[in-house]
Order: C-alpha cells, then sequence, then structure tokens
C-alpha cells in the first residue's frame, strides 16, 4: 500500500528564474515585480552563475505554502519564456529537488550531488 504525504508537510516554495546574459534583465525585472505585486515574498540574490544544484543564473522567490496559487498564476501568465523550476519546501531537499518539482517551460539537469537528505530551514 502507497503511503501519501498530507499537503500540510510543506512549509512554503522556492520559485527559481533561470536565465543568461541574454536574458538578465527581463529575469531580473520578472522577480523585482513579482516582489513588488506580492510582498511577502523574499527575493534572492540574481546569481550570475550557476549556485547550489541549479545549472544556470538564477534568482529565488521564496514564499509560504498559503501564495502558492497565486504566485504560481502569475508567474504561469508573465514569465514570457524563462524556465522557472519550483520546488516544496517540506524539510527534505533532496526530495524536493528530485522528486517533487514543477518545471515551468525547459526541464534542465540539477545537481542533486550538492544536495543532503534533510534542509536547513527556511525562513520564509
Amino acid at each position: 500500500m502507497t503511503r501519501y504525504a498530507e499537503p500540510e508537510l510543506i512549509f512554503g516554495w522556492h520559485a527559481h528564474i533561470y536565465f543568461d546574459e541574454h536574458s538578465l534583465d527581463q529575469a531580473r525585472e520578472l522577480c523585482e515585480r513579482a516582489a513588488e505585486r506580492f510582498p511577502d515574498i523574499k527575493k534572492g540574490r540574481v546569481h550570475q552563475k550557476p549556485v547550489g544544484p541549479h545549472p544556470d543564473w538564477s534568482c529565488q522567490l521564496a514564499f509560504r505554502a498559503a501564495l502558492f496559487a497565486d504566485v504560481i498564476s502569475w508567474l504561469t501568465l508573465n514569465r514570457n519564456g524563462l524556465t522557472v523550476f519550483i520546488h516544496p519546501i517540506t524539510g527534505y531537499d533532496l526530495i524536493d529537488h528530485r522528486d517533487r518539482a514543477i518545471w515551468m517551460g525547459q526541464i534542465r539537469p540539477l545537481d542533486l550531488s550538492v544536495l543532503s537528505e534533510t534542509s536547513v530551514v527556511y525562513d520564509l
């Protein structure tokens, strides 16, 4: 019998906006507009190099689980071709990135070797 997890186990979400040198300004503007539109989003730095498991330049948007529908709907309508990698925050980084991910746009290969089974506590 399969054991199913409950949605209450999701403390929040990360949406990672991927970009390159040609789409840097577009990604920066998207992240800034998201932070303006949703004051409870925590916007991370705009990384102009791969960071952590991410294969591309990226900017992280962190938000509480209650904002999921609004933020994801907004990103769906406003990403304009940028790839967005979305994963829940449950306390299990490897599983969250590997098995529970949602992609908008092109699926990119993550470097999962840098992730541990459990995660740090994220400030949402």
